[in-house]
């Protein structure tokens, strides 16, 4: 009984559903224009579709296909991959505690961990909402872009450049979007994302792509001196 109270739909869940929809529509989108953009540039079918599943990291696999499409290596497509990916590592702390106790749900859990979910999920108000919104958007998400992925690779080169039609600035806009309302409501979040972000564009033309994102991370020194000082 108390397993089927866990997972049995809840009146708010419609809303979390209608919330996570425009997430779920840009991955969609962004997940044809990876796979049409991998096999456009000459890799086979099954290389975006068993990344998209296995691996599950938007920004890190476009990276990844770019590297491998330039002509590098595998390990030099993994590792650049890892490196952008693992600003997760800060995101898997933030909503550890909404992954579940058991073993099973944290591995599921940890694998659907995005910067979308993760905005998502941090911006409800209470734990059990958070909770419902983290597997309700993961699950989605992960869905969602699996197919979008598939259908842009059986389309191949078809659909041409997809960049011309601005649909590479779906999923950040988006990502804004679900950030807004935490920036206008604490001051302390907007210092250091203002600070981060100061950082990564000031870095971007000397570094290699993905790592601004890392940096920006700096920024979050900022919310934990300020706690330090709250605290003492």
């Amino acid at each position: 009984m108390r397993s089927l109270q866990r997972t049995s739909p809840l009146p708010g869940d419609t809303s979390l559903v209608r919330d996570s929809s425009l997430v779920w529509l840009a991955s969609g989108i962004v997940g044809v224009s990876f796979g049409a953009v991998s096999v456009a540039g000459g890799l086979p079918v099954w290389v975006p579709v068993l990344m998209s599943l296995v691996v599950y990291a938007g920004s890190a696999q476009f990276s990844a296909v770019g590297v491998l499409i330039a002509g590098g290596g595998p390990f030099a497509a993994a590792a650049t991959g890892l490196l952008l990916n693992t600003r997760t590592a800060a995101f898997s702390l933030a909503v550890a505690h909404l992954l579940g106790p058991g073993r099973a749900a944290r591995f599921l859990g940890a694998h659907l961990v995005t910067d979308e979910t993760v905005a998502f999920a941090l911006a409800q108000p209470d734990p059990v909402r958070q909770r419902r919104a983290f597997w309700i958007s993961g699950l989605g998400l992960f869905a969602v872009w699996n197919i979008g992925v598939l259908a842009g690779a059986m389309a191949g080169s078809a659909l041409g450049d997809t960049a011309r039609y601005g649909l590479d600035a779906a999923f950040p806009a988006v990502l804004v979007a679900l950030v807004l309302p935490t920036l206008r409501a604490d001051a302390t979040v907007r210092r250091c994302a203002i600070a981060g972000g100061v950082l990564a564009l000031a870095v971007t033309p000397a570094v290699p792509a993905g790592v601004p994102v890392l940096l920006a991370l700096a920024g979050l020194f900022l919310h934990r001196r300020r706690s330090v000082e709250v605290a003492v």
